[in-house]
Order: structure tokens, then C-alpha cells, then sequence
């Protein structure tokens, strides 16, 4: 089964979170992310680690969206969570600096009521995409 591939790459961790993307241009993104009963903590608020997950595909996204050929990879990430994150979220990014090599980036995950839950920032090292090969889930970060 083929999968569309909303982000440029097939992405199965994204596609199982279910996120939906509605923004990937001019250094910016902005992500939909509904979460479901498996993406609880004990306190049925969304798990952390779906807002970072979110966050960091957020950020990647806004970091990639100048050039879809060109990959990245997270190298560093800090996150802040500032109240719980329930109900239908937005993810926004946005690239904040660019060298050859690195994209410095932000993104911050809002609730329907439009206050912010979480915020981060994270760096991004650019990578080359490999040609379709059975190993092409090798990734070169020379």
C-alpha cells in the first residue's frame, strides 16, 4: 500500500499520530494534530511526548520548507510546557536562521482556544536525501 506523503517522505511514526499538514512554505509550517485515547497520560491531557513529537515535525517541517529535496535531522531540541494540551492542536514553526548546514527553528502548539500549551526550539542539521536503494534508511550527517 502506498501512502501519501504530505511532508515530501513517507513518514509512518507522523502517519500513525495522525497529524495533518496545512502549511510547508516560505519558512513557516502549521500542523493539525487531533489527539486520540492512546496519545493520553494518566491525566487523559495529551502525553508529552506527542507534543514533542508534534514539536519537532513542526519545526522540521518549517526548517524543510524552503527545500523539499534537502532532509533533516533534530540535533538538538528544548522544550517548555506551559498548560495541558487537549482537544484539536495547531502546531505553528517557523525558521528562524539558515546556514548551509543548520536551520535554527521554533515552533509552539496552541489549543482551540487559540493559548499556547508548548513551545520549543530546536536545531536541525541538513542532510542529502538518498537515492531509493534498500538501504536508503542510511543517513549520511557528514
Amino acid at each position: 500500500m502506498t501512502t501519501p506523503k504530505l511532508f515530501g517522505v513517507e513518514i509512518p511514526f507522523v502517519e500513525h499520530l495522525g497529524f495533518e499538514l496545512v502549511k510547508m512554505e516560505g519558512g513557516e509550517s502549521i500542523l493539525r494534530f487531533e489527539p486520540r485515547r492512546e496519545h493520553m497520560n494518566s491525566f487523559f491531557v495529551a502525553h508529552g511526548g506527542a507534543i514533542m513529537t508534534l514539536l519537532d515535525v513542526t519545526m522540521a517541517t518549517a526548517a524543510r520548507s524552503l527545500d523539499l529535496e534537502t532532509g533533516v535531522v533534530t540535533i538538538e531540541m528544548k522544550t517548555t510546557f506551559m498548560q495541558p494540551c487537549q482537544g484539536l492542536l495547531t502546531g505553528k514553526g517557523r525558521l528562524m536562521h539558515r546556514t548551509k548546514s543548520m536551520a535554527f527553528t521554533e515552533g509552539t502548539v496552541y489549543d482551540p482556544e487559540g493559548r499556547a500549551c508548548a513551545h520549543a526550539t530546536g536545531t536541525f542539521k541538513y542532510v542529502k536525501r538518498p537515492a531509493p536503494t534498500a538501504q536508503s534508511n542510511v543517513i549520511s550527517t557528514d
